[in-house]
Formats: C-alpha cells, sequence, structure tokens
C-alpha cells in the first residue's frame, strides 16, 4: 500500500482538485485507491464536503472522512468551539494503515502545520507517523515563494519527503507574477513542478476533468504534463509583458 498526503501552502488553493486529479488518474491505471479527509471543517452534518466533490470529479467511492466540524477554522479551534473531541492523528494513521489500498490518498485540512488538537499535532505529524511522501499545492502568485519555502522547511526539518509541488489553480490569463514564479518554484523544491491545473477545474464534469488531470499532472502521478514546456512558456510570455514595462531613463 502506498501513501500519498496532500497539504497546501494556505487554505483554498486547491487541493481537494489535487487530490482527485492524482485520484482520477490512479483508478484508470485499475489501481484500487481511497481517499481519506481526517477532519472535515466549515461543513455542517449531513451537507456535501471536499470528499463530495472527490466523488462528483474522480468518481471515488472509497471515502473516509473522521471528523466534521461545522465551523470554518483549524480543526482544533473548530472542536474546541463545537464542544467536541479533536481529531486523535494517531488513531487516524491506525485507520488509514488498515485500508490495504493501492493507493490511499490523504487530504489536509489548510496549510502543514494548522493544529489538529490543542497539544499542536499537526498534518506533518500524520505524514512522519505514516511514513508517507507529501504533495504541496500552491498557489501561482505574489506570496507563494514565501509560502512555500516556509512549508519545504518543515518539511525538511522533519524528514519528510516531497513528493512534488502542484499549482492548484492556474489563471487563464497569468500574470508578470505567475510567469516569473514557475522558475522560482522549482529551484525551492530542487526539481521542476509535478502539475499545474487550470483555475475552475473543479467545476468541470467527470470525463472532462479527467482531461485536465492527464494534461495538468506530470507523469509521475500519472499524466502528461510537460513541465520543461511549460516553464520555457511562461518564461517567453514573462519576456514578452517585460517589454511592455516602462523603462526610467538613466539620469
Amino acid at each position: 500500500m502506498s501513501v500519498l498526503v496532500v497539504t497546501g501552502t494556505d487554505t483554498g488553493v486547491g487541493k481537494t482538485v489535487v487530490t482527485a486529479a492524482v485520484a482520477a488518474l490512479a483508478r484508470t491505471r485499475g489501481f484500487s485507491v481511497a481517499v481519506v479527509k481526517p477532519a472535515q471543517t466549515g461543513v455542517r452534518p449531513g451537507m456535501p464536503g471536499d470528499l463530495d466533490e472527490v466523488r462528483r470529479l474522480a468518481g471515488i467511492t472509497d471515502l473516509h472522512e473522521f471528523a466534521r466540524y461545522a465551523a470554518a477554522l483549524a480543526p482544533a479551534a473548530a472542536a474546541r468551539l463545537a464542544g467536541l473531541p479533536p481529531p486523535d492523528l494517531r488513531v487516524c494513521a491506525g485507520l488509514i494503515r488498515e485500508l490495504h489500498r493501492d493507493l490511499v490518498i490523504v487530504e489536509g485540512a489548510g496549510g502543514l502545520l494548522v493544529r489538529y488538537d490543542d497539544d499542536g499535532a499537526t498534518l506533518a505529524d500524520l505524514a512522519h507517523d505514516l511514513g508517507a511522501p507529501v504533495l504541496v499545492t500552491v498557489r501561482p502568485g505574489l506570496g507563494t515563494l514565501n509560502h512555500t519555502a516556509l512549508t519545504l522547511e518543515v518539511m525538511a526539518a522533519r524528514g519528510l519527503d516531497l513528493a512534488g509541488l502542484v499549482v492548484g489553480a492556474w489563471p487563464y490569463r497569468p500574470l508578470l507574477d505567475d510567469l516569473c514564479n514557475v522558475r522560482d518554484l522549482e529551484t525551492l523544491a530542487a526539481r521542476p513542478l509535478s502539475g499545474v491545473l487550470p483555475e475552475r477545474c473543479g467545476r468541470l464534469d467527470g470525463p472532462e476533468f479527467l482531461l485536465a488531470a492527464q494534461s495538468g499532472l506530470a507523469p509521475q502521478l500519472g499524466g502528461a504534463f510537460d513541465p520543461a514546456m511549460f516553464r520555457e512558456d511562461c518564461h517567453a510570455r514573462a519576456q514578452t509583458y517585460g517589454e511592455l514595462i516602462p523603462r526610467e531613463e538613466e539620469p
């Protein structure tokens, strides 16, 4: 059994779409796939959550949500507000090990160091306990380099293996910062990007989403994304942007 942990540099960066894309491609290759959400926050009982999006997008039905809290907060704070026990990540690790699928994808809440209980347990602890590599979902624009560097430094300090960086929502009309950040993200990770999914990808239906996953994820994740070609295209477009920026005359 292989376990892959999916985290992000922040909330709302596209972790669920990335999780669904990886799951969809693994399913098409004949793998048995389970998707786990240790704690869902911001969703009331009976309402659709992140795993329902994974089901809709990837057609995966082997889904496991271990805890749910209505407040859109970190799991520790949401559990405290609701007067409910927080998720026990050691118990979660045991439940994940019992799944015995070809691939188990674990989607975290928020970023890598979001607190799951008042003792400070985090997704980093769960990944370490499972010995699982971490796929990091990032933003493309301003601020992403700092957030990504911090996440990668924590991973290195805790001995976590990086499965790759995936841009969770690449804009249809990228700006100069989006284009220039591609090379720097790869420099931070010391490897090419593992994927770039287009914005609003999560609005697609199953077959269209599968095509987006295939073109947006790199071969190690089951897709056909070419990071070198994407990088060079971004560089060329950035050069064009640069030519349009007015230059100040030297005194």
